[in-house]
């Protein structure tokens, strides 16, 4: 996950939250109301929102842009859960949310990006469990 999460409040343009993500080179901006997070908007909302207003950025508020229901996921959930909300949600991002503070940013990228690292800990997880006997009593040095 990405501590350094870029916001945007709610009652900015569009324009300002597009020039915030390409400032910090990322593909979304979560929209914040007094702080506490309720949406986010990414590269493809600002997109589409201007093709469909076909007005400028500045002229498009970013609240009517975001999306309505912020999915998150809490830091002590694992990659695999994670994963699978984003998956059930269609969504490449996840807020990850520690009582409703905002703490980091999972994207599919930062998967992706430590995805060979994650195969080498699962690797060394399962070499761990093939050790120890099948009731889950004992270790044997046996493989």
């Amino acid at each position: 996950m990405t501590t350094d999460v870029v916001t945007v409040a709610a009652d900015a343009s569009l324009h300002e939250a597009v020039g915030r993500m390409l400032h910090e080179g990322v593909g979304s901006a979560v929209v914040t109301r007094e702080g506490t997070p309720a949406g986010i908007v990414t590269e493809t909302d600002a997109l589409k929102a201007g093709y469909l207003a076909e007005r400028p950025f500045a002229e498009i508020p970013v609240s009517k842009v975001a999306s309505g229901s912020l999915v998150t996921v809490s830091p002590d959930a694992t990659v695999r859960k994670a994963v699978q909300k984003m998956h059930d949600a269609d969504v490449k991002k996840l807020p990850v949310v520690d009582s409703m503070e905002m703490v980091g940013i999972l994207t599919m990228t930062d998967v992706v990006r430590e995805q060979e690292a994650l195969i080498d800990e699962a690797h060394r997880l399962e070499e761990g469990r093939q050790g120890w006997s099948a009731e889950g009593e004992s270790w044997s040095a046996e493989r």
